[in-house]
């Protein structure tokens, strides 16, 4: 058995001291796949650049925060310490036990893990075992839900009904939950979105289980956020470099009082929305909205009250993309986060 975190004594001694420094109402919740050479680019980050992630973490006074201290506490309203970060995985590659698991282990860093339960079932070559599962179990690793089968949670089978269509994602949601707390002793009931698709029917039925839905649309997770699509910043590709990682590590919640749609999911390929921000640490004249890097064209609805209207001119081709308007926090070379996930099914 490999050597257990020191998660309880030192986190909590750490937290305690950070927290008397300063304490905040967010936190940054950070999406990992492969840590890997020779794994598909767009879901992997180099070990050597993770360690470089994690190196960073250390110097640079982050307090890294199991995921279930931090959902539980943000959903309270409790404050956290300040630069609080946790780190996650998604799907259950083997490359998560051979690299990414040594190397949280020699920092001293918590971390959770979305299973998608039917490769790990079926021993899966590039996939853990459920043996490798409960070895990071034993060392204080949170085990949470990734599906059964990775689906596209948005596709319907043919002649499915709504009704039947979301009964068959409860079902198989219910099974990974089943096979995860047989195999590991833990029930988190967080969810984890396959490619970080959702729409409201597919919310209200998490919110009907009792569990919390986390998403791939990009921001940090504050008392305000949305706990049944709590965003992620994935860091594969080109997001994985530390240049911009760091910002992200660093980012603040925007206070979002409202957006409409709600629904990410569009027939449009420049979809409109309209975004109320409420009153924070920014000033809405150095806001700034962006897609594919490129401005998004803004217009204040009513400044004063911080509404704001998006209408891209651009044209979007791909299945997901996101809106992200970004503000910096004056003095501190901090900035708020918040995007606007799209999914554009067909």
């Amino acid at each position: 058995m490999r050597k257990p975190f020191l998660i309880n004594l030192v986190g909590t001694v750490l937290a305690c001291a950070l927290f008397t420094a300063q304490a905040a109402e967010h936190g940054v919740i950070a999406l990992y796949h492969h840590v890997a050479e020779d794994t598909p680019p767009s879901t992997t980050i180099s070990p050597e650049n993770f360690r470089q992630h994690l190196e960073f973490l250390r110097d640079n006074d982050f307090n890294l925060m199991a995921l279930d201290q931090m959902l539980e506490a943000l959903r309270n309203q409790q404050d956290i310490p300040d630069k609080s970060v946790a780190i996650t995985f998604d799907d259950g590659y083997l490359s998560i036990y051979q690299q990414a698991f040594p190397l949280l282990q020699e920092f001293g860093f918590p971390f959770a893990v979305f299973l998608s339960t039917q490769p790990i079932n079926d021993n899966q070559a590039g996939y853990m075992n459920w043996e490798q599962v409960r070895d990071m179990v034993n060392s204080g690793v949170v085990i949470a839900n990734h599906m059964v089968h990775h689906p596209y949670m948005l596709t319907r089978l043919q002649e499915e009904s709504q009704a039947e269509w979301i009964s068959r994602l409860r079902k198989e949601m219910l099974q990974a939950e089943q096979d995860i707390e047989r195999h590991t002793g833990q029930s988190h009931r967080y969810l984890a979105y396959p490619y970080g698709e959702f729409d409201p029917a597919i919310k209200a039925m998490l919110a009907a289980e009792n569990f919390t839905g986390l998403a791939q649309n990009s921001g940090a997770v504050s008392f305000q956020s949305d706990f049944l699509a709590l965003p992620r910043y994935p860091l594969a590709s080109i997001y994985a470099n530390l240049d911009t990682a760091s910002t992200k590590f660093e980012s603040l919640a925007f206070h979002v009082m409202e957006q409409r749609p709600e629904n990410p999911v569009t027939d449009s390929a420049s979809p409109a929305v309209r975004i109320q921000f409420g009153p924070g640490e920014y000033s809405f004249d150095q806001l700034g909205c962006f897609a594919n890097s490129q401005p998004i064209p803004t217009r204040w609805l009513d400044k004063e009250n911080g509404l704001l209207e998006l209408a891209p001119e651009q044209q979007f081709t791909s299945r997901r993309w996101r809106y992200i308007c970004t503000a910096p926090q004056p003095g501190t070379g901090r900035y708020f986060w918040y995007s606007v996930q799209w999914i554009k099914p067909d």
